[in-house]
């Protein structure tokens, strides 16, 4: 969304548009809510803070019991498609709750919040956690971006990605220490954050457009599904559609090589067929979420969140820094 004149002309301008009607869609994708068009901070730092804490307990709290219903109202998008369905499939595989729950923990919290107009509002937490791949030695961190529709409701995480302190991107920030946010049609990037789940899902379906660098996070899963697509008896399909409406709508902070980070959804469909006699690989996961009966024909539906680093105008390509998928739905017949 643009930025408009000086702060006096927004009060003006704010006063003035205050009986307006309550909600316009501007060509950058915000909602502007009863007139709010001033630019401010998304969040001050404390209530970055409390959302995070609030996060963190719901997150626990649902964990411990395997009960999506006790942090659904923290997450949304492709993180709450994903943790939901988690937690309904564990439910089901142990009634009881979770026997090996650790408590999330999320410390040295740094915070990237925006200044932007209207609703929704949102920021970017970097944070450490206790979830470290132990056995690789490997430390991470966590970046989760909370998202706010209105001011009468709460913050919900609506993306999550795991990432080395080297692949941390360097958000731009102004003196004051406020982000930038990345329209949805920067033109001045490679890929304009509108474009990338469309373009995502293009690429892994057929290997193009050719704007994305190869890495783990895109020729190298378009690689192992081609080496499994055909095995003895057994085929396997995958089709890829964009997911960026709504709470799926990507998200992107300016770096300070004057490229973007942005985080975007996908949603990916995979279809195992097998011959008469051949078994279907169903795992406790799917048949917990599955409808139908599974013969001969098994679809598993999945959501995908990505975090890519996408660069100005040039040579260079979009490079996917992590991604999360998780189960959604399975169909057998």
């Amino acid at each position: 969304m643009s930025r408009l004149g000086r702060r006096s002309t927004l009060r003006r301008l704010g006063t003035a548009l205050a009986t307006a009607t309550a909600l316009s869609l501007t060509a950058s994708g915000c909602v502007t809510v009863h007139g709010e068009l001033e630019v401010v901070p998304a969040a001050t730092e404390s209530e970055a803070a409390q959302a995070l804490k609030d996060f963190t307990a719901a997150y626990n709290k649902a964990d411990k019991a395997y009960d999506p219903a006790l942090d659904a109202g923290r997450v949304t998008g492709p993180l709450g498609a994903i943790n939901q369905a988690g937690l309904r499939a564990r439910q089901v595989q142990s009634p009881q709750g979770n026997p090996r729950h650790e408590p999330l923990e999320l410390t040295d919290a740094k915070y990237a919040i925006p200044k932007k107009a209207g609703w929704p509002r949102w920021f970017v937490a970097d944070t450490d956690s206790n979830r470290d791949r132990d056995e690789a030695k490997l430390d991470t961190r966590w970046l989760l971006v909370f998202v706010r529709g209105g001011a009468d409701q709460l913050w919900e995480v609506s993306h999550l990605s795991v990432l080395t302190p080297d692949e941390m991107p360097a958000f731009k920030k102004d003196e004051d220490g406020w982000a930038e946010p990345v329209r949805p049609d920067a033109p001045d990037l490679v890929v304009p954050p509108k474009d990338l789940s469309v373009q995502y899902a293009s690429y892994m379906q057929d290997g193009k457009p050719e704007n994305f660098a190869p890495g783990p996070h895109t020729s190298a899963v378009r690689q192992t599904r081609q080496k499994s697509a055909r095995q003895l008896g057994r085929v396997v399909q995958y089709r890829d559609q964009r997911l960026d409406a709504g709470a799926f709508a990507p998200l992107g902070l300016v770096t300070e090589d004057g490229g973007a980070t942005v985080f975007f959804a996908t949603r990916q469909f995979e279809q195992q067929t097998v011959a008469r006699g051949v078994r279907l690989d169903i795992n406790a996961d799917v048949r917990a979420l599955m409808t139908g009966t599974a013969r001969t024909r098994l679809t598993k539906e999945r959501v995908s969140s990505q975090v890519a680093q996408v660069p100005p105008k040039g040579e260079q390509k979009v490079t996917v820094l992590a991604r999360i998928q998780g189960l959604t739905g399975a169909k057998g017949s």
